[in-house]
C-alpha cells in the first residue's frame, strides 16, 4: 500500500495502482504459486534458496531477476495478499517517470539474464510470455492510440472514434470488480479502503498516458545498454 497517499496527485493516483493493478497481477500469479516479482517494498526470501542461486544480482532491476533465478531453479514465490506493509511511492511526475523507467528496464534484463526461462515446461512460464507481450503493447499505445486520442481531439477520428467510448464503461466495470475483490480481503481485516475519487479518477483515464510511454523509454534504453542509475529521486 501507499504510504503518502495523500501527499501529491501522484501519489493519489498511484495508491489505486498498487491497490488495483500491481496487487490484482500478483493475487492471479500467486495462484499458480508463480509471482513474478517479489518486489523490493516488503517481500521474505529463503536465505538457503538465495545461496543456491548466486546470491543478490547486481543490476538495476535486482528483484525481477532475482526472482526469475528463483523460479528458474524450481522454487515457488506467492503472494500474501493480507499482509499489509506501506511503501513511500514517488511524490513527483518526474520522480515517477524515473521508477517506472527502472522497471521496465529491470524487465529486459530479466530476458536477458534467464532467457532459457522460456523453455521451462510450468505453470509460472506462461506468465513469463505474457510479459513479452508488454514492450509491443507500450509500443502501440504509445505510438498508435494516443497519437489518435490528440488527433480524436481535433475532429480527426482516424485512429480513435467515437465507438472507442464504449471502453470507457468495460474498463470502469472490470475496475469495479477488482475494487471489490481488494475490500473484500480489507474487511477481512477489520479495516476500510481509504477514500480517494481523485486518485481514481487520475489513475482510470490518464495513469496510462505517462507510464506506457515512459516504459517503451525503458525498454529501448536497456536494449540499447544506455548507463544506468537508480534515478528515482
Amino acid at each position: 500500500m501507499v504510504r503518502n497517499s495523500r501527499e501529491t496527485w501522484m501519489t493519489r493516483a498511484q495508491e489505486w495502482d498498487y491497490f488495483q493493478g500491481i496487487a490484482v497481477i500478483k493475487r492471479v500469479q500467486s495462484l499458480y504459486q508463480g509471482t513474478m516479482v517479489a518486489q523490493g517494498a516488503f517481500s521474505l526470501y529463503d536465505t538457503a534458496t538465495l545461496r543456491e542461486i548466486g546470491g543478490w544480482p547486481d543490476c538495476i532491476g535486482e528483484d525481477i531477476v532475482l526472482s526469475w533465478s528463483i523460479l528458474k531453479a524450481g522454487h515457488r514465490i506467492g503472494y500474501c495478499e493480507d499482509a499489509l506493509l506501506f511503501t513511500n511511492a514517488p511524490t513527483t511526475l518526474l520522480q515517477f517517470a524515473r521508477q517506472r523507467k527502472r522497471w521496465s528496464r529491470g524487465m529486459i534484463e530479466a530476458f536477458k539474464q534467464h532467457p532459457d526461462i522460456l523453455l521451462i515446461r510450468s505453470l509460472p512460464s506462461a506468465f513469463v510470455y505474457w510479459n513479452l507481450l508488454f514492450p509491443f503493447l507500450d509500443l502501440i499505445f504509445t505510438l498508435v492510440f494516443i497519437p489518435g486520442v490528440v488527433l480524436a481531439l481535433f475532429g480527426y477520428f482516424w485512429i480513435v472514434g467515437p465507438i472507442t467510448l464504449a471502453l470507457i464503461p468495460m474498463a470502469m466495470g472490470m475496475n469495479y470488480f477488482m475494487y471489490r475483490i481488494g475490500c473484500r480481503m480489507f474487511e477481512q481485516l477489520g479495516l476500510q479502503v481509504r477514500f480517494n475519487p481523485s486518485g481514481f479518477f487520475i489513475y482510470s483515464l490518464f495513469y496510462s498516458l505517462i507510464m506506457q510511454p515512459v516504459s517503451l523509454a525503458g525498454y529501448v534504453a536497456e536494449v540499447l545498454n544506455l548507463r544506468k542509475s537508480w534515478g528515482t529521486k
